[in-house]
């Protein structure tokens, strides 16, 4: 069973999707031109748009029949701007995380999933003198720290130069090959 499954999909009228079918492991990519429906795709993939018209099942079950806070607790939307707090990387983890009702996770873990993107810059870093792409990677190893069963990357490596992009990526797919 795919993890999602569309069917006649539109979008605020304007997008119509064809039906498609997201395997439950690996990584996909979707690709077009500016303008397609790529980041609307996405939004209605973890329920932060709804469609006109249409149906999207995750894991078998109607997206509309489901708990939306808990759907995005499973499959988390990174997209294109996202956001920290003018505070230090270990203090965004940690408040992430109490938004969540979770314990924070120790100073080793919150380490492991900053290397694994790319953002080894210490915990102790403020947030506020990182650029764009810091941001970006800091930010994608919050979410990925969450261990989500789906996590719905839009542009990731927009901020990045190429060796960073190719070096991120290839650690993602590595991580999600283990999980």
């Amino acid at each position: 069973m795919p993890i999602f499954r569309t069917e006649n999909l539109r979008f605020l009228n304007m997008l119509s999707y064809k039906d498609i079918e997201i395997p439950r492991s690996g990584m996909t990519f979707i690709k077009g031109p500016s303008g397609a429906g790529k980041s609307s795709l996405l939004k209605l993939f973890n329920a932060s748009a709804s469609p006109s018209s249409g149906s999207i099942y995750y894991e078998g079950q109607k997206l509309e029949s489901l708990d939306t806070v808990e759907l995005r607790k499973e499959v988390i939307l990174i997209g294109q701007s996202v956001y920290l707090f003018d505070e230090s990387i270990e203090e965004n983890f940690k408040l992430y995380y109490s938004y969540r009702d979770l314990p924070s996770p120790d100073e080793e873990t919150m380490l492991y999933y900053l290397r694994l993107c790319e953002a080894d810059f210490g915990l102790l870093k403020s947030c506020v003198s990182l650029s764009g792409g810091e941001h970006q990677r800091v930010y994608i190893a919050i979410c990925l720290s969450f261990l989500p069963k789906v996590l719905l990357l839009d542009e990731p490596t927009s901020a990045l130069d190429l060796e960073t992009a190719r070096t991120l990526l290839k650690k993602l797919k590595e991580f999600g090959a283990e999980k």
